[in-house]
């Protein structure tokens, strides 16, 4: 056959590829496989039977071939076809011996010795290094080596910073320090073309910064564009209404309490783009703090339609049951989402937070557990307070631990506290910049009765939130709570004050207020909140038992001491 039919037996090979018929693209690649045995021709039949999911005959007809061990390609796709068929020692066989350090440089490898046959294209392409420190990544972390499979996601996100997979791999599974994810990005090539992407993936990093810090990486990006025509700088192309970075705005909003404005936005971002599973996660997030069951309701059945196998949809079931206190069948379903997928942290989480509402200790420590193992670096809101039981209600799973452990789940309290206190020191050295981890010392200070330690775990609770808001207010009330226990009141009246334009209609706060002003003997402010407490609260015993004695102590006023 002459060079030109087989040049437009390749074109229809291409073709049938693009229009996903794969089976005929499979026929006509064979054909033009056994017409000129050239080992490109080769490549694009084993291309066809992985992309037609014959990934046994594909491995089979790339490990048959003398050029599998010396052309990157070759080696990379017969790796591909062990991934899926769940042959992980075997794939990382086939992609050659090699080692990664901590920071990602990859040493003692064989691919320098190797070729690389590149297609005919003016397509930018990535780098094939980055693909296989990615695909090992893969199979360590398949294997449950996370601590090599985080390796070499680094690798592959430094080898091409194109490599997007390798950063989401990082960042999803909560496995780097906010330091080590600056560091990371700050030592990526991008090329010259790349400034925006360089600006976006500083979006998708956790976001403890100062609020004006992170904003301005958001207009930062926003403005970022592309001029398609240098003739015509008017034409121009940007990123606002990117629907990734959209979501990510709508993570920071819910990061910062700021769940109403989360909502909203997730909404309408889901009404252009249904189909957004990272939207839709923080969207179920910001509806469960809201107490909206009929969205939870109604997200849950659509996803359970249409994505029957992903474990976010489980997640979204449970997510409906624990918001109207179907506790039973919120751990069943969280359990579900678990056992379809092991690195989805929020079902932990769930699945840890319903066994607490049970309180059922010692299931809901394992989770918690699980999760601290699995997801170092993951964080929720909210908070938690000392002086209140019923608002102790493990959303947030770091502060859960510690809960579970004070309200005596465990053999000890002493020692539940002084793990809870070690636990929250290697949160803080995990990441240091994270106001919820602060927050969670300062109460483990207060109960271990280290009032001036909790003082100062509060105040740098509050020095590195991004905005004082709703959100933290019960800080706030610690704060206040901890400076009356040292005796220091106007300090103490101060931040409960400032708790009380927070939330205005605080029982604790109130409460605490009162209790304040009655140690300072001003006996008519201490009577005068009490009231307001106990409008809130009518049956309070402890506003009701202490209003009656500041009335008395208010009678005796003038009275002579000798009577």
């Amino acid at each position: 056959m002459r060079e030109e039919q087989i040049e437009k037996l390749r074109g229809v090979v291409r073709d049938c590829v693009s229009k996903h018929l794969y089976s005929s693209a499979i026929f006509f690649a064979d054909k033009v496989a056994a017409f000129t045995n050239d080992p490109a021709d080769i490549y694009m039949q084993a291309q066809a039977l992985f992309l037609g999911r014959h990934y046994r005959r594909a491995y089979h007809l790339l490990n048959a071939s003398k050029i599998v061990l010396r052309d990157l390609r070759f080696r990379y796709l017969a790796a591909k076809c062990l991934e899926e068929l769940k042959e992980w020692d075997q794939c990382l066989l086939m992609l050659g011996d090699a080692k990664v350090d901590e920071h990602g440089n990859v040493y003692d490898t064989e691919d320098c010795n190797v070729v690389y046959l590149d297609k005919d294209s003016e397509d930018r392409e990535i780098n094939i290094s980055a693909a296989t420190c990615f695909l090992r990544g893969r199979a360590y972390e398949a294997m449950e080596n996370r601590a090599l499979a985080r390796q070499w996601y680094k690798a592959a996100i430094k080898a091409d910073p194109l490599c997007y997979e390798a950063l989401d791999c990082l960042i999803e599974n909560h496995v780097l320090t906010c330091e080590e994810e600056t560091s990371l990005l700050s030592s990526l090539q991008f090329g010259p073309e790349d400034g925006w992407l360089s600006s976006f993936y500083s979006c998708l990093i956790k976001k403890y910064d100062k609020e004006s810090v992170v904003e301005a990486k958001f207009r930062e990006v926003e403005k970022e564009s592309c001029n398609s025509n240098p003739s015509s700088p008017s034409f121009t192309h940007t990123l606002k209404n990117d629907t990734d970075l959209l979501a990510c705005k709508a993570e920071y909003f819910n990061q910062c309490g700021e769940y109403q404005k989360c909502f909203e936005l997730t909404s309408d971002l889901l009404e252009k783009d249904p189909f957004h599973l990272k939207c839709t996660l923080v969207h179920i997030t910001a509806a469960m703090e809201l107490g909206n069951s009929n969205e939870l309701y109604l997200m849950a059945s659509n996803l359970v339609k249409d994505y029957p196998q992903k474990a976010l949809s489980w997640f979204a079931v449970g997510c409906y049951y624990f918001c109207i206190k179907k506790y039973d069948q919120s751990r069943c379903y969280f359990s579900k989402a678990t056992s379809l997928d092991g690195t989805f942290a929020p079902a932990w989480i769930g699945f840890g937070n319903a066994y607490a509402a049970q309180e059922e200790g010692d299931q809901a420590m394992t989770a918690y557990r699980t999760a601290a193992r699995l997801f170092p670096g993951y964080t929720c809101e909210p908070l938690s307070q000392p002086f209140q039981k019923d608002h102790c209600t493990c959303k947030n799973w770091k502060g859960a631990i510690y809960q579970l452990c004070i309200l005596g789940w465990s053999t000890c309290e002493l020692t539940a506290i002084s793990f809870a206190e070690q636990f929250f020191m290697q949160a803080k050295a995990f990441c240091p910049s994270d106001p919820l981890v602060y927050n969670e010392l300062g109460v483990v200070a207060y109960n271990m009765k280290e009032y001036n330690k909790s003082v100062l775990w509060f105040e740098k609770t509050l020095k590195h939130i991004p905005s004082l808001s709703q959100l933290w207010e019960p800080t706030v009330v610690n704060l206040a709570h901890a400076y009356r226990k040292l005796k220091i009141y106007h300090e103490a009246i101060s931040y409960y004050e400032r708790a009380l334009t927070l939330s205005p209609r605080s029982l604790s706060t109130y409460a605490g207020l009162a209790y304040t002003y009655h140690l300072q003997d001003n006996f008519t402010a201490a009577i005068t909140y009490y009231h307001k407490a106990l409008w809130l609260k009518p049956d309070d015993q402890f506003c009701t038992e202490m209003l009656s004695l500041a009335l008395v102590d208010e009678g005796r006023r003038g009275i002579d001491p000798k009577i």
